[in-house]
């Protein structure tokens, strides 16, 4: 794990790692351990790059996720949510995704062009965000993962059982290589 400042990148957590199936727990008190947890979520997604992650892809079984689409490049852009939920969705597209815990798997997946998502803010303030686009896409995808849910879950049992062999063959060969040096 490489430290800059106070901030940390985080191992991001890999299919078929067990916590990213299950539901993360609501984050009961806005605390500086929770917010340490931010600031290190940013640092990773950042530097992975991406533009989007959720606490169980960190090893944290919370319900905190982190968006930028500018991937660090406008402040004004980063969302941090604790306990984000949608409160309302609309609209419908068809796109590919990707995700940082299946590293080049891409899925077409059906989403809401518009969402309205509440949370609360890294000071423990309720905010509520409307989204459309890109933007709404990654906060259902990232939403997704505090319940389990991967990307893999809107494919077709053929199709998704031919990408979980192929993500058990390279994890398998990873573990090799490793055991081999």
């Amino acid at each position: 794990m490489r430290v800059k400042g106070t901030m940390a990148i985080l191992p991001i957590v890999i299919y078929p790692h067990p916590l990213l199936r299950e539901q993360a727990l609501p984050v009961e008190t806005v605390d500086t351990t929770v917010q340490q947890l931010i600031r290190d979520m940013i640092e990773t997604v950042h530097a992975a790059p991406g533009i989007g992650l959720a606490a169980p892809q960190v090893g944290v079984a919370r319900q905190v996720i982190v968006v930028d689409l500018s991937v660090g490049e406008d402040p004004a852009a980063l969302h941090a949510l604790i306990n984000p939920e949608i409160l309302a969705a609309e609209g419908l597209a068809v796109e590919e995704e990707g995700c940082l815990s299946l590293p080049e798997v891409r899925v077409e997946v059906p989403r809401a062009t518009v969402v309205t998502v509440r949370g609360l803010t890294p000071e423990g303030e309720e905010v509520i965000l409307e989204a459309e686009g890109l933007l709404a896409r990654v906060f259902q995808h990232e939403i997704d993962h505090l319940h389990g849910r991967l990307i893999l879950d809107y494919l077709g049992k053929a199709q998704r059982d031919m990408i979980k062999q192929k993500l058990r063959k390279r994890q398998r060969e990873a573990m090799k290589q490793v055991a081999q040096s």
